[in-house]
C-alpha cells in the first residue's frame, strides 16, 4: 500500500457559504478552520492547500457563552511604550468591523506560516446577510445541523 500524495493539478475546490447567525464562534471557526485545511476531504494532504472556499454571511450575529462578550479582550500593543491596548469581543462586534471577531478565531486554528496564510485568503466573512459571491454558487453548509449545541438562540 502507497501513502496518497494529493498533485496540484488534482486539487478541486468548492465553494462554501455559511450563515453565522445564532451560532456560537468557536464551534463555528473550528467548522471553518477544518474546511479550509481540506482535513474533511479523503485527499486531504498536510502540505498542500487543498480546502475549500469559505464564505461566512451574518458575522455580526454570531453568539459568544458565558461572559466572553465581556471578559475576553483581543490585545494589541502600538509598539510605544506602555502602547498596550486591548479591546473586548463585545467590543467588537458592536463596532464597525464585527467580522473581524471570526477572522481572529478561525485565523488562531490554522496552522502559522506560508500554507497557512494562503489557507486564509480562501476565507470571506461579511457583517450583514449579502455577499458579492453568487456567481461562484456557493453550496451552503448548515453547521446548527451537524450538533445541537452550535447554536444558540
Amino acid at each position: 500500500m502507497k501513502t496518497f500524495n494529493l498533485k496540484p493539478a488534482d486539487i478541486e475546490k468548492k465553494w462554501i457559504l455559511i450563515d453565522a447567525d445564532g451560532l456560537v464562534l468557536g464551534r463555528l471557526a473550528s467548522q471553518i478552520a477544518m474546511r479550509l485545511r481540506g482535513k474533511h476531504k479523503p485527499t486531504f494532504t498536510p502540505h498542500m492547500d487543498c480546502g475549500d472556499n469559505v464564505v461566512v454571511i451574518n458575522a455580526e450575529k454570531v453568539k459568544l457563552t458565558g461572559n466572553k462578550r465581556q471578559d475576553d479582550i483581543f490585545y494589541w500593543h502600538t509598539g510605544y511604550p506602555g502602547g498596550i491596548k486591548g479591546r473586548s469581543k463585545g467590543q467588537i462586534l458592536d463596532g464597525r468591523y464585527p467580522e473581524r471577531v471570526i477572522i481572529k478565531a478561525v485565523e488562531r486554528m490554522i496552522t502559522r506560516g506560508p500554507l497557512g496564510r494562503r489557507q486564509m485568503s480562501n476565507l470571506r466573512v461579511y457583517a450583514g446577510a449579502s455577499h458579492p459571491h453568487e456567481a461562484q454558487q456557493p453550496e451552503v453548509l448548515d453547521v446548527s445541523a451537524l450538533n445541537p449545541k452550535n447554536k444558540r438562540v
